[in-house]
């Protein structure tokens, strides 16, 4: 029997950012949603980077130095970024949470983003696995 795999889990469903869009029309976007970050992709969905809040409140505090908001998402996106493997094994991925502060991780499959996993996405697969034994 084929072990879970991160790719049976994980969010495919995401909003992504291009690298050239305006940094205030990208903190819009995530304040509408609700996001608290995004990957920022390529044309060919090849991952560049994440922005994430933190990431937006540098931006919103070199605009109150210079009184207005300018620069792209890839001035301020986080680089270089930490993924997983979409077919990395379920208890390894846990293994990574269990050491790493980030509560998601961007899912690549031969470098292109495929998805993303969540802390709460784990939870459910291994409460799943735990419940049908």
């Amino acid at each position: 029997m084929r072990r879970p795999r991160v790719e049976d889990y994980m969010a495919t469903d995401l909003l992504v950012l291009p690298p050239g869009m305006e940094i205030n029309g990208a903190v819009r976007i995530l304040l509408d949603r609700g996001f608290s970050g995004a990957p920022v992709v390529d044309e060919n969905r090849k991952l560049l980077g994440v922005l994430s809040k933190k990431d937006c409140l540098r931006a919103a505090l070199n605009a109150s130095y210079y009184q207005q908001w300018g620069g792209l998402v890839r001035d301020y996106m986080t680089t270089p970024v930490e993924t997983l493997e979409a077919d990395l094994d379920l208890v390894q991925a846990v293994e990574v949470f269990l050491n790493s502060h980030y509560r998601r991780f961007p899912v690549l499959r031969d470098g292109v983003l495929v998805g993303q996993i969540s802390r709460a996405d784990l939870l459910r697969a291994m409460s799943e696995q735990w419940t049908s034994t």
